[in-house]
């Protein structure tokens, strides 16, 4: 039988990784609680401490610029797709294609 990946959410992932952090309970424990894997536990633990600091930072997160960036690109994309597909139109119907 093919085992498929499970994906969890960034809500559920905090949760197991806050249980980690406070250390009430062994690894082996929480990953009996939750049904995940020690190693994605410690990993989940160790990346939530890694961006914490993010939390408190004042400005945009580098993610976010980078979503902005993308995002502002995408559309002078969209735009530029526009033009021509009305150049493209203007030019068929000129030539009684459409």
């Amino acid at each position: 039988m093919k085992q498929t990946r499970r994906t969890h959410s960034a809500a559920f992932k905090a949760e197991v990784a806050l249980a980690a952090i406070k250390e009430r309970e062994t690894l082996a424990q929480l990953s009996e609680r939750y049904g995940i894997n020690q190693t994605t536990i410690s990993t989940w633990k160790n990346e939530f401490l890694k961006h914490s600091a993010e939390v408190f930072s004042k400005g945009p997160s580098k993610t976010e610029e980078a979503f902005e960036k993308e995002r502002n690109e995408l559309y002078a994309k969209i735009g530029e797709l526009e033009m021509q597909r009305d150049w493209l139109k203007k030019k068929s119907k000129q030539m009684g294609i459409l």
